[in-house]
């Protein structure tokens, strides 16, 4: 950071002491607007580097934490890299073809409405990581992976989604394990 200011200094006086003719006075305004957005930008992604340093738990605090809420964990060391890794049971609903599809096209778009939105409020509220159809028209329609601590709990809200209710769809849950940090690739 020092060194992009020193030299963005440098860089200003050698300019600044060339013939003056050469460069009016709002193009030396444009560039020094445009060195200062440069600095800017560049102590905003030293700060939040820094905030995100701090911010970060170690593995054992993490499964301290989870372990509090009643989540289900374990962990081991990865024999290539040495690293902790912390698994985290999640529970995947998988959606099924209900026995009551005789909707028409209006009720059928207006379950699918409510089926969003309760997926997008079990995002929100931090309950579900991931949803999804699956690309076919088989029996499984679909996917939900809940981040709750209970297969009680993760039924209950998988089985609270509009679709469900109105027979459209079944669930069917699993208990699934998962490291956590880990993006999908």
């Amino acid at each position: 950071m020092k060194k992009l200011i020193i030299l963005v200094f440098f860089i200003s006086f050698f300019f600044g002491c060339k013939d003056e003719s050469k460069a009016p006075l709002p193009e030396i305004k444009e560039d020094v607007n445009e060195i200062s957005t440069i600095i800017k930008d560049s102590i905003i992604e030293e700060s939040e580097e820094i905030i995100k340093m701090e911010v970060t738990k170690t593995m054992k605090q993490l499964k301290e934490e989870l372990t509090k809420k009643g989540f289900k964990t374990f962990d081991y060391v990865d024999k290539k890299t040495q690293d902790t890794v912390l698994m985290q049971q999640y529970f995947m609903a998988f959606l099924k073809k209900g026995p009551i599809r005789g909707q028409n096209e209006e009720e059928s778009a207006e379950l699918q409405k409510l089926h969003m939105e309760h997926l997008t409020k079990m995002y929100e509220m931090g309950y579900a990581d991931i949803s999804g159809p699956f690309g076919d028209d088989g029996e499984m329609r679909g996917v939900t992976i809940y981040n709750v601590p209970t297969l009680k709990m993760a039924d209950s809200l998988a089985n609270s989604d509009p679709m469900v209710i109105a027979g459209r769809l079944l669930i069917e849950i699993h208990p699934w394990w998962a490291a956590k940090g880990f993006p999908l690739r």
